[in-house]
């Protein structure tokens, strides 16, 4: 599933391919994708303006001249592609939006959506949302704060998103290696050195995977050279060498969770 890296590579790639342009023609080729009808959708946001796109934790907002928003969230398996028909990927597409002879095509929705929201309905869905990790006003102190404040394995509370905005499954278990503490550790077991540690890798693992271009391994333009640049430590790795200290990687499963860590330098 794309997590805050990978979507914050999407926003910045696409305010320079489609950020002022106007959308010309819209298909959809899955009503469930979308939240209200094909026609009040296809209607409305016909001839509008993208104005700005911007990131919130793991989704995508494309504000529109009217006032409107799309919201976007990829879950698990979804992707996008912006280019010309010809160059299009063999797959179904569940969204398309044209920007004349340029499409954006919105691909594996299964689970993801393209929603038509009006700004306040947007400010709603965040409300549940915890903050952003990488805004400079989450410092130390409140990341200490919300800790002291929680209670269960240190893996669940990173991904849960009403505590901390955008991270996933993978950066989880990245930020955890590097701060070299084991995921099933319990919070109230982790002292203060411990959680400086780790709010410091927090940083480090998520600005290290913006300037890689996230993990996705489908390009999002012909010719792109930076999505999927971020190689993984530790997540799907099992039974590789630690690149630390040479130990077997091993999986496990935290809370239903897929879940990979070094037994050895990770205590």
């Amino acid at each position: 599933m794309p997590e805050l890296p990978e979507m914050e590579t999407y926003k910045t790639s696409l305010e320079s391919l489609i950020g002022g342009l106007k959308i010309t023609d819209v298909e959809i080729g899955r009503e469930k994708s979308i939240n209200v009808p094909v026609h009040r959708f296809t209607m409305q946001i016909s001839n509008q303006t993208i104005t700005s796109i911007n990131r919130r934790a793991k989704y995508l907002i494309f504000q529109l001249q009217d006032g409107s928003c799309l919201l976007l969230h990829l879950m698990l398996g979804g992707w996008m592609f912006f280019g010309k028909e010809e160059d299009k990927p063999n797959r179904t597409i569940q969204v398309k939006l044209s920007f004349g002879e340029q499409h954006l095509y919105f691909i594996g929705l299964r689970l993801g959506y393209l929603h038509l929201l009006s700004l306040e309905e947007v400010k709603e869905e965040f409300e549940k949302l915890g903050p952003e990790v990488l805004d400079p006003g989450f410092t130390l102190d409140i990341f200490h704060q919300l800790m002291q404040k929680r209670k269960g394995a240190i893996k669940t509370t990173l991904i849960n998103q009403g505590v901390l905005a955008g991270i996933g499954n993978g950066y989880s278990d990245e930020i955890l290696w590097h701060a070299e503490i084991r995921p099933d550790k319990k919070i109230n077991d982790l002292d203060y050195q411990q959680l400086t540690r780790l709010y410091h890798s927090i940083q480090f693992i998520l600005k290290k995977g913006i300037e890689q271009g996230g993990y996705m391994e489908n390009p999002l333009y012909k010719g792109d050279g930076k999505t999927g640049g971020y190689q993984f430590y530790v997540y799907d790795r099992e039974g590789e060498e630690c690149s630390r200290c040479k130990a077997s990687i091993i999986e496990d499963e935290i809370s239903s969770r897929k879940t990979y860590f070094c037994p050895n330098c990770q205590h």
